[in-house]
Order: C-alpha cells, then sequence, then structure tokens
C-alpha cells in the first residue's frame, strides 16, 4: 500500500508541475497588459513603465514564473494588481463560501445518489426503475442555472423560506451560513445526483450478473442480502470516481451558481479577476483548484486500494 500512495504521490507533483507551467504561460500569452488597462488609454508611457516595473511585469517570463512558484511553495501567492492586497488572504476568503458550498452539494448529492441507484438497480424494469431513470434523465438534461431559478422563484420569492442571494457569513452562525447556501447547494447538486444515480444503477446491474453473486444466492442470500453484503462494495470503484470527479466540479465550477446567488466565492473572484485582466490573482486561483482536484483524484486513487485490493497487488 505504500508504495502504491509513493507511486500515486509523485503521479501528483508531476501533474502539478505541468499544470503551473500550462496555466502560467496560457494566462501570460493572453492579449492585453495589465498595466496599461489599470491606467486606461490615455495614460503615458512613461506612467504605464513605471507601473509595470512596480508589478514586477517588466521581469522576464521565466523569472516571473520562478517567483510565482517559489511564492506559492511558502503560501506567498504575491500582490493583485487591482486591490492591492495579498492573494494568498483573498483566496483565503473566498475559499470559506466555495469550499463548504462544495460539500455542502456533494452531499447532497451522494445522499440523493445512492438510494435512487440501489432503488433502481434492485427494481430493474420495474415502475420503480423507470420512474428513477425518468427524473435522472430530466436532471442531466436541465442545467444547474435553471434550477438555480426554479429554486429561487419558489423558495426564496413565493415562499420565503430562503434568501434570494447573498452569503450570511460564518460569524453570523453556523445555521445561518448554511440556510444562505442551500439553495444554491440544491441547484448545484440535483444535476450530480442524476448522473451519480445513473452510474450507480449500472455499476450495481454489472454486479449482479457475476458469477459471485449467483454463488451468494445459491448459498441461501436473497436478492437484497445479496446486493447489501457483496455488490455494493464491488459497485463502488466506478462510483468514486464520479464523486472525485463531482467534488472538483462543485468547486471549480460554480462560477454561474455563484453568479446566480452572488455569492462571494472563487468563482466569482476568477470572473472579476479575468475582466481587470488581474492575472496574478486568476494563475493563482486556477492553481488552486487545479491543486484540488489532483489531490481528490490522489485521495480516491489511494481509496480504489482500500476497496479493492487487486489494484494494490499489480503495484
Amino acid at each position: 500500500m505504500l508504495r502504491y500512495a509513493l507511486k500515486r504521490g509523485l503521479s501528483l507533483l508531476l501533474s502539478l508541475a505541468v499544470a503551473s507551467l500550462v496555466i502560467f504561460f496560457v494566462i501570460e500569452v493572453a492579449p492585453g497588459d495589465p498595466a496599461s488597462f489599470m491606467l486606461g488609454i490615455n495614460a503615458e508611457p512613461d506612467t504605464v513603465a513605471a507601473l509595470r516595473a512596480e508589478l514586477g511585469l517588466d521581469q522576464s517570463k521565466a523569472q516571473r514564473y520562478l517567483a510565482w512558484i517559489g511564492g506559492m511553495v511558502t503560501g506567498d501567492f504575491g500582490m493583485s494588481y487591482t486591490y492591492r492586497t495579498p492573494v494568498a488572504g483573498m483566496i483565503a476568503d473566498r475559499m470559506w463560501v466555495s469550499l463548504p458550498l462544495a460539500l455542502y452539494a456533494l452531499a447532497l448529492s451522494t445522499l440523493i445518489a445512492f438510494p435512487a441507484g440501489i432503488y433502481a438497480a434492485a427494481r430493474r424494469g420495474k415502475a420503480g426503475d423507470m420512474a428513477v431513470m425518468g427524473a435522472t434523465q430530466l436532471g442531466v438534461a436541465v442545467p444547474n442555472f435553471w434550477f438555480a431559478m426554479i429554486l429561487v422563484l419558489i423558495f426564496a420569492i413565493n415562499l420565503r423560506w430562503f434568501g434570494a442571494g447573498g452569503f450570511a457569513g460564518w460569524d453570523k452562525g453556523f445555521g445561518t451560513a448554511i440556510h444562505s447556501l442551500t439553495l444554491p447547494a440544491i441547484a448545484l447538486a440535483l444535476p450530480q445526483a442524476a448522473i451519480l444515480a445513473r452510474v450507480m444503477r449500472s455499476a450495481l446491474l454489472d454486479i449482479l450478473g457475476e458469477d459471485f453473486m449467483r454463488t451468494a444466492r445459491a448459498k441461501g442470500l436473497t436478492r437484497r442480502q445479496a446486493l447489501w453484503r457483496h455488490g455494493l462494495r464491488n459497485a463502488m470503484i466506478p462510483v468514486l470516481t464520479i464523486i472525485g470527479l463531482q467534488f472538483s466540479f462543485l468547486l471549480a465550477g460554480a462560477i454561474i451558481i455563484e453568479q446566480v446567488f452572488f455569492l462571494p466565492g472563487l468563482g466569482r473572484l476568477v470572473f472579476q479577476a479575468i475582466s481587470s485582466r488581474d492575472l496574478i490573482v486568476v494563475e493563482s486561483v486556477v492553481m488552486i483548484l487545479v491543486f484540488a482536484v489532483i489531490s481528490v483524484n490522489f485521495l480516491v486513487d489511494l481509496t480504489y486500494a482500500l476497496v479493492d485490493p487487486r489494484l494494490r497487488s499489480r503495484t
């Protein structure tokens, strides 16, 4: 297990190194100069040059890349070009919104998808199965921002159980903060729950046709007992893959939902930084999100090895 974890850890480090190069140079070649953008089109050339020197934009790309990487290793992400505040502090403030939102949505997605997928697999071809598959097809087809607007219309405007947007803040209490994240989390969770339920059903149906499941039934186990004791664990590998990908998507891809609900998360921060050509913020946030995606995939790989010992024996 240790050897397997070390190999996966080395792969993680190499992936981060390649990702940092791609992120930095792709963003750097984007048209537009941050200093010229900040000062406007009528700025004097010497004023632009002075601001470029102050921001460190007069250095070579290699020097800036090495300074950026070295700073991130020590926790220093540099200064925002626009706000002139540490980028690390800006990311930390926004992370306290985006990360709980992603975890909340993932928990809701899992709580919805697992019972639905298991129920559909246990009643294959019956009315319950068709009902669940019809609902999941709708969940896959409808985008999450449409769910968001419907939820706002019903629960915020008509019933007034929730606010239409904004984040109360953790200083107002855990319950109040979670209450303000509930509608965004549901809007994010519903499409992901539909996907996860379909994967769960498909994985369980594949497992139910295996020889060891027929052997379990021949030994006297009922279909339900065989499903819960032997089928569920063996069906978890594709499900864990989807859960890992979903967390990455929920953390990095919630920009539309954050815009709909006016949440001060990482998605809105990236959107605002792109609009103002604040390159250091864009690079740092994207790198943080890539690190989160790769780290989640690393943890999923380790979970594979715990669930399926055959993976450990191959390394």
